[in-house]
C-alpha cells in the first residue's frame, strides 16, 4: 500500500519533471525541509545555515530528540557546492522498550557535503545533482548512547519548474549506509536506508513557496540490503519564506501515516522511525 502511493506520486512527478515548460526564477537549492534540490548556486557564494530537526513519538513511553546543525556553505567551481557542518544532539527519553531513559545534550559530530550539479534545468528538460554528505558522529542518533558512527548519504535530486515562477516539482532517491559502534562494546552495526521523496511546491506571492513533501523510507541490516528491517511512509506540508535578498527560512513537518516492521503487522513503525519530524532552517549569505 504505501509503496504503491509513493510509486503513484514519483510517477507523477516524473512525468511532470518531463512536460513542457521553461525554468523560471526559483531558486530550489534551499526550498524543501527534507529533501534537496538541484541547484547548488553562484561561484563564489557563502552562506551560513541553521538547521534544527525534532523528532518525537516512539511506541511506548516518552520519546523527544534533536539536533542543531550549524553549517557553511561555499560554491568553489560552477555547479559544485561544498558544506561544512557541526552538530549539537539532545535526547529526552522515558519508557521506550528498547532504549535506556537518559536526558542529556551533548556534541554530536561533524559533517561534510558535497554537490555536484550534473544537469542545469536552464539547459535541459529538469536539473538533476549528485550529493554526497558524510557524518562522523559520537552520540547514536536514535538512542542517545554513546557511540562511533560514520554513515554517508547518497542522494540524486531531480526537480522541474512546471509553470515558471510559480509550480516546482522534485525527486529524491537516497542510499544511506551507516557504521555504528557503541563506547565499550565490541559489536559493530552495519546498517543501511534506502528511500524516494517526492514534493510539490507553489508560490503563493514572490519570495513564499508553500506545498508538501511525501518520503517513503526502507531500513536494513548491512550495507548491502541484505536483512529487511521495517518502513515507513512520511507525509507533511513545507514553507519556504524569503526574508530580504540574503536571507531565508524554510520550515516543514512530517507524520507517519503508515509503518511496518519485518515479520510484524500493524500500521505504523514507531521502533524503526519516529512518528512525527519537523524542521527549521535558516539560512544568510555573508
Amino acid at each position: 500500500m504505501p509503496f504503491r502511493a509513493v510509486s503513484c506520486w514519483a510517477a507523477a512527478v516524473l512525468v511532470l519533471l518531463s512536460a513542457r515548460a521553461q525554468a523560471g526564477e526559483i531558486d530550489t537549492e534551499h526550498l524543501f525541509g527534507f529533501m534537496i534540490g538541484s541547484d547548488v548556486g553562484d561561484v563564489g557564494e557563502r552562506e551560513f545555515e541553521s538547521r534544527f530537526t525534532g523528532r518525537a513519538g516512539k511506541a511506548g513511553g516518552r520519546y523527544r530528540a534533536a539536533t542543531q546543525e550549524f553549517e557553511v556553505e561555499f560554491v568553489p567551481a560552477k555547479n559544485f557546492r561544498v558544506e561544512l557542518g557541526t552538530t549539537l544532539a539532545s535526547h529526552d527519553i522515558g519508557g521506550v522498550p528498547g532504549l535506556d531513559d537518559r536526558r542529556q545534550l551533548g556534541w554530536q559530530g561533524l559533517t561534510v557535503d558535497l554537490r555536484y550539479r550534473l544537469l542545469d534545468r536552464v539547459n535541459a528538460p529538469f536539473g538533476m545533482t549528485f550529493a554526497v554528505e558524510t557524518k562522523a558522529g559520537r552520540i547514536a542518533t536514535s538512542s542517545g548512547l554513546p557511540a562511533r558512527s560514520v554513515g554517508t548519504e547518497f542522494t540524486v535530486a531531480f526537480d522541474r519548474e512546471l509553470v515558471p515562477g510559480q509550480l516546482v516539482a522534485a525527486l529524491n532517491l537516497l542510499y544511506e549506509p551507516e557504521w555504528t559502534r557503541l563506547v565499550g562494546s565490541l559489536a559493530v552495526e552495519r546498517d543501511s536506508t534506502i528511500g524516494v521523496a517526492a514534493a510539490l511546491m507553489a508560490q503563493i506571492r514572490p519570495g513564499l513557496l508553500l506545498g508538501g513533501e511525501m518520503r517513503y523510507l526502507r531500513s536494513y541490516e548491512g550495507f548491502g540490503l541484505q536483512e529487511f528491517s521495517g518502513d515507513a511512509l512520511f507525509v507533511g506540508p513545507t514553507a519556504y519564506l524569503q526574508l530580504t535578498p540574503g536571507s531565508w527560512m524554510a520550515a516543514a513537518w512530517s507524520m507517519q501515516a503508515w509503518g511496518s516492521r519485518a515479520g510484524e503487522g500493524g500500521s505504523l513503525n514507531l521502533a524503526g522511525f519516529e512518528r512525527h519530524q519537523a524542521r527549521l532552517i535558516y539560512g544568510i549569505n555573508f
